[in-house]
């Protein structure tokens, strides 16, 4: 079953983007996962296809019509692909979000405009409000574009080595480690010791110590859930995972 994409968006000439390139685009051409652009301006109403009106209740700016919006959503017949609406008043978009949308048949993403979306489409739709980050954008589309960008690196046989998604941020509810390469020495900054050691142990357990580090300081937020997860076992991951120390009695 192939991993189809839709979206739903004002500027379908926006798609495939940095999705042509790459590795992404290298999947798109071997039929690796499909990409459909619908332009929503074509449900739109009258001479001037009108997808947007005031708000109710007065403000700024223009709310995309939930009419328009639903009818751009079944043309594009979502058969049973979860539906995402991208805007800022969404959840989090996270790691294990992105897998597990990895492994089913695609999605169709709406991509918001203007001051946003009437919330009566989005509720009648079911879809699944996604944020990319705590930042407002012009609209969703470059946010559609980082969703599917996540998904497509994570089908089969797009990235080289099967262990590249494993050990890379957030696969182990850690941030990753640094990384180095040659020349060992450069401009007076040299590669950690334990990583030219040869030492297999030690240097997974230089890793696994610099990856917490970073999460406790970068991210405090994760680094507390990880331990949650790791307390009642749900820690996932190998070498990173995360073992408590043992209770004296």
């Amino acid at each position: 079953m192939m991993f189809a994409a839709t979206v739903l968006t004002l500027f379908p000439e926006m798609f495939p983007g940095p999705l042509g390139l790459s590795l992404a685009g290298r999947a798109l051409a071997e039929a690796k996962w499909s990409l459909d652009a619908v332009n929503i301006r074509d449900h739109g109403l009258g001479r001037h296809s009108q997808v947007d009106d005031t708000p109710f209740g007065g403000g700024a700016g223009m709310v995309m019509r939930p009419d328009v919006l639903d009818a751009a959503i079944e043309a594009a017949r979502p058969a049973g692909r979860p539906l995402l609406c991208l805007t800022p008043r969404g959840e989090p978009l996270r790691q294990a979000m992105v897998r597990e949308w990895a492994a089913g048949p695609g999605l169709v993403l709406l991509c918001g405009r203007y001051e946003g979306m009437d919330q009566r489409v989005i509720e009648a739709r079911g879809m699944r409000e996604i944020s990319l980050c705590d930042a407002v954008l012009s609209g969703g589309e470059l946010a559609a574009l980082a969703v599917l960008d996540a998904c497509v690196r994570l089908l089969p046989g797009v990235m080289g080595g099967a262990d590249s998604a494993v050990e890379e941020s957030f696969s182990a509810g850690l941030l990753e480690y640094p990384q180095y390469t040659r020349p060992a020495d450069w401009n007076g900054r040299a590669v950690p010791a334990e990583l030219l050691s040869g030492h297999h142990a030690a240097i997974e357990k230089w890793r696994r110590a610099q990856a917490e580090q970073a999460t406790k300081t970068r991210r405090p937020e994760l680094w507390t859930e990880f331990l949650q997860n790791a307390e009642s076992g749900l820690a996932q991951g190998s070498q990173l995972a995360y073992t408590p120390p043992k209770k004296r009695n």
